[in-house]
């Protein structure tokens, strides 16, 4: 109430306005407002026109109260409509409506946002793990009693938004519970190495495999989406230790590389040289075979001659016999008687010159001598014939 109002006045100043006064302001404006002449000021009010008046009122904010329960349900949302607390539907994306507060209340639910929980460290905000570094979390005990440091992320959204809402308290804590459960399963079975480096894809898919299965035991509306592996080492007290273990390995592979390619060239190559000698045995082999058999063949050859002429056979192998040992050393015969009295010239000195070129080695080479030589050797050798066929009886 102004300060000029003609009742302030007339009242106690230290008191507490009249509200039935108040009313009366506020029907007359109100009436003003919806164009009935408003009441004298003095004059006393009827109880008629009071309840007239508070009926717009009552319109106007039963109006407002039946608007409130429009809402929208969103793509990929779900709305859960509450009736005293009681679930009574599930509505559809779109524009929706529900009697109003207090009776009813409606509860927007994401399904297809996918949240991510980090187990093991915080990543501050910007997405960077290993920022914040929870150890009570990551230290795990693998089933070689090692420990490892594991840090890994779970990113799920919602299959059930009743599930969702109904039988969870605090989500996080339920996936992360879960999460640590599970993935500490799955390393607790499991060897230090195999965690470490070829297991951490397997690792992943069971831990995913065994969250789903919990979750859905205790019907928490959650699926997991994926399970991502961040970092896995061992311990920051053992790192260095396990760096040398590690180059050891390395090491070991890399000799194991080296001896294996030393094989790969000396083995082949070594069984070429048994297949080429082989392959020379079986040609000596057959060399020698075939020699043999000339050998004989000639020799049986020669015996069919020998016993239709003997002497003249046995003349011949004489013969052949003595000129292949004189055609190895360095003496000349000369017949003399049946020289005829002619002097007979023999090149002793280019005889005695290609006698003594011949390798020690191979005495049996056959030796190039000059032409003329030839033919006095072979003079030689038929004035020995005929001499020995004069003698011969």
């Amino acid at each position: 109430m102004a300060s000029n109002d003609p009742g302030w006045g007339s009242r106690n100043n230290d008191g507490p306005p009249d509200l039935d006064e108040l009313l009366r302001q506020f029907s007359r404006k109100l009436n003003g407002l919806f164009g009935r002449n408003p009441a004298p000021r003095n004059a006393p009010e009827e109880p008629g026109n009071a309840a007239f008046a508070i009926a717009p009122v009552l319109g106007l904010v039963a109006l407002i109260w039946f608007a409130t329960g429009f809402y929208i349900v969103d793509q990929g949302s779900r709305g859960v409509v509450l009736r005293f607390g009681k679930h009574v539907e599930t509505t559809m994306p779109g524009p929706r409506w529900h009697v109003p507060y207090p009776i009813e209340s409606v509860t927007i639910v994401n399904m297809e946002q996918v949240r991510t929980l980090e187990v093991g460290y915080r990543s501050a905000g910007d997405g960077s793990p290993g920022r914040n570094h929870e150890l009570h979390e990551s230290l795990m005990l693998t089933d070689d009693e090692n420990i490892i440091d594991l840090q890994f992320a779970v990113q799920y959204n919602l299959k059930s938004p009743e599930d969702f809402l109904f039988y969870n308290r605090s989500v996080e804590d339920t996936v992360r519970g879960t999460a640590e459960t599970a993935i500490r399963e799955i390393v607790g079975k499991s060897k230090m190495d195999f965690v470490l480096y070829e297991g951490r894809a397997e690792v992943a898919v069971g831990a995913k495999k065994l969250m789903q299965d919990i979750l859905d035991r205790y019907k928490s509306g959650i699926n997991i989406v994926n399970v991502t592996m961040q970092n896995a080492q061992p311990p920051e007290q053992v790192q260095a230790a396990f760096d040398d273990a590690v180059k050891a390995g390395q090491d070991l592979e890399r000799q194991k590389n080296e001896g294996q390619a030393y094989a790969n060239d000396v083995i082949p190559k070594a069984r070429g040289t048994a297949a080429r000698l082989l392959e020379e045995a079986a040609g000596y082999k057959l060399r020698v075979v075939n020699e043999a058999q000339g050998n004989a063949s000639r020799f049986s050859q020669v015996l069919t001659q020998y016993e239709h002429a003997p002497e003249v056979t046995r003349q011949r192998l004489y013969l052949d016999a003595q000129e292949q040992i004189l055609s190895s050393v360095s003496k000349v015969v000369v017949d003399q008687k049946s020289g005829g009295g002619n002097l007979l010239y023999l090149p002793l000195d280019k005889l005695m010159a290609t006698s003594g070129a011949l390798p020690a080695a191979t005495p049996a080479a056959p030796v190039a001598v000059p032409e003329n030589t030839t033919t006095d050797v072979q003079r030689s050798r038929d004035a020995f014939r005929s001499r020995d066929r004069e003698n011969r009886p």
